[in-house]
């Protein structure tokens, strides 16, 4: 079903994360938000935890969660929305790849988390 991405070891993605905020530019220094300050805040909350990481058993908020692009949005739009300094979260867009991408407005959903502590570490290799 999943093709090359069905590994039980798990598999490796260069994601890139697109992160639209809107909101009324400040009429001291036009900016709805600094963006370095957005950059700064995008990777202390997402960017720093999940880079290098195997997203189902490193990163605290997204174990159990199965790590589709639409659910990677979810989860991100979930880790910066109350961290913004000003203007308000508007879209998230995850790439995995040229032609695969998902993005997301903030409606409500719910991710199924599963128990994965059955499954074998990503240290582990079945003989």
């Amino acid at each position: 079903v999943f093709d090359k991405c069905n590994n039980p070891l798990g598999h490796g993605h260069n994601y890139v994360m697109e992160v639209t905020v809107k909101g009324l530019p400040d009429p001291l220094t036009g900016y709805v938000i600094d963006l370095k300050r957005l950059k700064d805040l995008l990777d202390e909350a997402v960017i720093d935890k999940v880079d290098h990481k195997h997203l189902n058993y490193d990163v605290d908020f997204l174990r159990g969660i199965i790590p589709t692009v639409e659910n990677l949005c979810v989860v991100f739009w979930q880790q910066i929305e109350h961290r913004l300094p000003s203007g308000e979260l508007h879209c998230i867009k995850v790439y995995e790849s040229d032609q695969n991408m998902a993005e997301y407005f903030g409606q409500p959903v719910s991710i199924p988390r599963y128990d994965l502590s059955q499954a074998p570490s990503s240290m582990e290799i079945p003989v």
